[in-house]
């Protein structure tokens, strides 16, 4: 197990982990893997980690899936190159424990979810992202870590909200690339795979 990067160290903790600077606190808890929107755009506007939450030094590194790769952009808050490996040896999606998406948002079975009875509470949507709702039950996907320069980091705004941005550009020079986990295949293929391995058995 990784140790808590000394940058995180001043920073809350829930069940024995580092709460992440992006992360939702509603009610009073972590909802570990769902993101507090305006931190999130934070994050991206003021070039800060999305562990930590403090400034981004002159490398960091992208979280990238395939998807993203197709869209060109990376949809979450960069990383320190010293908070990436803790977030990959901890979040289930990064290190391999997750072999599915969620089938419903965090907070739908989260504790941080029930009761909400504050009104000023700014309560995210129940409804799953475009994103997510494409997402739900799917195998997870293979994700990679890519190491940028701070001056190639360049923002991609939304279309109808220009200073709402979607993530950061993955059109840049890339100097490092990081494997953190497979994708996993389809029940289909894993069926497909069983079948022939059996029929390879037989022969031999």
């Amino acid at each position: 197990m990784h140790s808590i990067p000394q940058r995180c160290g001043r920073r809350p903790m829930a069940g024995g982990l580092v709460v992440p600077w992006v992360s939702l606190i509603h009610g009073g808890r972590a909802a570990f893997g769902s993101l507090d929107a305006e931190r999130a755009r934070t994050a991206f506007l003021r070039r800060l980690c999305q562990i930590c939450g403090q400034p981004l030094n002159e490398r960091c590194f992208l979280i990238v899936r395939p998807a993203d790769v197709a869209q060109g952009v990376s949809p979450e808050p960069a990383l320190h190159p010293e908070c990436l490996p803790y977030a990959a040896a901890h979040c289930p999606m990064l290190n391999g424990a997750a072999t599915h998406y969620r089938r419903s948002p965090v907070l739908d079975s989260h504790p941080a979810a029930r009761p909400c009875t504050d009104p000023s509470c700014p309560c995210p949507s129940r409804s799953p992202a475009e994103g997510q709702a494409a997402r739900s039950g799917q195998p997870a996907d293979r994700y990679e870590a890519w190491m940028i320069a701070a001056r190639h980091y360049q923002l991609v705004p939304r279309q109808d909200a220009p200073s709402d941005p979607v993530g950061i550009d993955l059109d840049v020079p890339i100097l490092r690339k990081r494997a953190l986990r497979e994708a996993v295949p389809p029940a289909d293929h894993v069926a497909l795979l069983d079948l022939l391995r059996t029929a390879l058995d037989l022969e031999l």
